[in-house]
């Protein structure tokens, strides 16, 4: 794919007049260690359950709304039943959903300053239950609004994910800046134009950021 050309500054000297920010493995961050002793318990290879959990086949119809995260834990005891023994293949996806996260304070000290310049929209693949994980991390306040894949019935990579959250942000796509830790994401954003940032550690984003992130 050819890179979107990039946008020029303008008279603020940024490049976006919107930051896009995804939220897990950039804000969110999951603890699977628990996860990880119970496979190792089980027999299996560390990830065995996540790569289930979160193949598109298993875990699109929890993020486009269409099921719930009981039904989710079903379909991945299903898959490892044959594997563990029905009640193990239980135990391990009931640990995968219930699995701890935390918000990285860094990334939210840099978006939190982001937003006293330019609009913030978080855009994210969630479940329905997104609001309530805002509310534990306490972050129902950090974004100007929330883009989730659960309540939009569209995922990212699809475009229209990427024009609504344009939309919610009241700017053109070219002059939002995109932020996502998957690269098949952030092509797609650049495909639209948007200025686009795939996020490893904070110094990503606090680079692309620039100004926006004093």
């Amino acid at each position: 794919m050819t890179p979107a050309p990039a946008p020029s500054p303008d008279s603020t000297g940024r490049a976006f007049d919107a930051v896009l920010c995804d939220l897990d493995n950039v804000i969110r961050f999951y603890d699977t260690a628990p996860l990880a002793a119970l496979e190792r318990a089980a027999g299996l290879p560390e990830g065995s359950t996540t790569d289930l959990g979160y193949a598109p086949e298993t875990d699109l119809p929890l993020l486009l709304g269409r099921i719930t995260p009981d039904a989710w834990v079903e379909s991945i005891a299903a898959g490892l039943t044959e594997l563990v023994g029905a009640e193990r293949a239980q135990e391990l996806g009931r640990a995968l959903a219930d699995a701890p996260f935390r918000a990285d304070e860094e990334v939210v000290a840099l978006l939190r300053r982001a937003r006293a310049h330019v609009p913030l929209v978080l855009v994210t693949n969630a479940t329905l239950q997104l609001d309530a994980d805002l509310a534990l991390l306490g972050l129902t306040d950090l974004a100007d609004a929330v883009v989730s894949s659960a309540v939009e019935q569209v995922a990212k990579p699809d475009p229209a994910i990427y024009r609504i959250a344009a939309e919610r942000a009241g700017v053109p796509m070219d002059r939002c800046l995109f932020v996502d830790d998957r690269q098949e994401n952030i092509d797609a954003a650049a495909a639209l134009g948007m200025t686009t940032a795939l996020y490893r550690e904070p110094e990503d984003l606090r680079r692309a950021l620039g100004p926006c992130a004093e």
